[in-house]
């Protein structure tokens, strides 16, 4: 039965963690909203499962994730439940945690990312909130992100397995979420991507190893991988940058 994922149908956002897994473990599945209503899919069916939930839990907001009778939300939750059926997490418990730990780190900085173009509501436009947006957004690029970006490269120079990755010896979700982190920060933040990147050699050369993996390259390559654009957390705003 293929996996079923639920996510807004024309935007990346939190959902494209959860496909950069799907896709580099040739997983079958079915990007529900994306799909005509004739054939159950589109947004009604996403709004209905959203509202309805399965067994009385209803997730808060997409991304979820349908496997059978399971219905999980939230996208570290979602990868570290398909790391396990994946093959993209370690085996021990000790090493699955830590994984998820990695990857509510990088939630974090995805909402610190998010906050640079709309620090004050979600429920203003960005035009309606851009001078503070420019504090937040020189704030992030000069503090924020330096400090994650630092993090994530000591947890890689740290890998008491001495592999190429970010957790134990083979490829896991967390490294799939590193590489989509950098596309996104260099969409959205190009000029300091650009004088930043220097500083962490490791995690571009995860980011250039990902990329070129055959699954994900096909991926890139192909129709399923929506673009960046400026309705989704990695927007690019020139003006932030100045």
């Amino acid at each position: 039965m293929a996996y079923e994922l639920y996510y807004w149908p024309d935007i990346q956002g939190r959902g494209e963690f959860v496909r950069l897994a799907l896709e580099e473990a040739a997983a079958e599945y079915i990007d529900v909203a994306r799909q005509p209503a004739r054939q159950g899919g589109g947004m009604a069916a996403m709004m209905t499962l959203l509202e309805e939930g399965a067994s009385g839990r209803v997730s808060f907001a997409p991304p979820f994730l349908k496997d059978g009778d399971f219905l999980i939300g939230q996208t570290a939750n979602i990868l570290l439940y398909l790391g396990s059926k994946l093959g993209l997490a370690p085996r021990d418990e000790a090493g699955r945690l830590w994984a998820h730990q990695l990857q509510l780190t990088v939630a974090d900085l995805v909402v610190e990312v998010h906050d640079t173009h709309h620090p004050i509501s979600v429920n203003l436009y960005y035009d309606d909130q851009k001078k503070e947006a420019k504090k937040r957004a020189r704030e992030f690029i000069d503090s924020r992100l330096p400090k994650f970006l630092g993090y994530f490269e000591q947890v890689h120079a740290a890998n008491p397995r001495r592999g190429d990755f970010m957790v134990g010896s083979k490829l896991s979700y967390v490294d799939l979420s590193i590489f989509q982190v950098i596309e996104g920060l260099r969409y959205a933040f190009p000029r300091a991507m650009q004088k930043q990147e220097p500083d962490y050699p490791r995690l571009v050369e995860l980011h250039d190893r990902v990329q070129e993996r055959p699954n994900i390259a096909a991926y890139l390559a192909s129709e399923r991988r929506l673009p960046f654009s400026e309705e989704g957390i990695f927007r690019h705003y020139p003006e932030l940058e100045r």
